[in-house]
């Protein structure tokens, strides 16, 4: 029997946004996704209509 987990679309955005911060900074993956947490966040307080 699979198990299967749930991921959330906003856990999903997060190890995208993780991944290119480890891939382009060469960040280590705490700090890529501690800075992924705060530009999420940012992105998230724009305008719908502003994206």
């Amino acid at each position: 029997m699979t198990t299967q987990t749930y991921t959330s679309a906003y856990e999903r955005r997060l190890k995208m946004v993780q991944d290119v911060l480890t891939d382009q900074a060469q960040l280590d993956g705490k700090a890529a996704q501690d800075l992924a947490v705060h530009v999420l966040r940012a992105l998230d307080h724009i305008p719908e209509r502003v994206r």
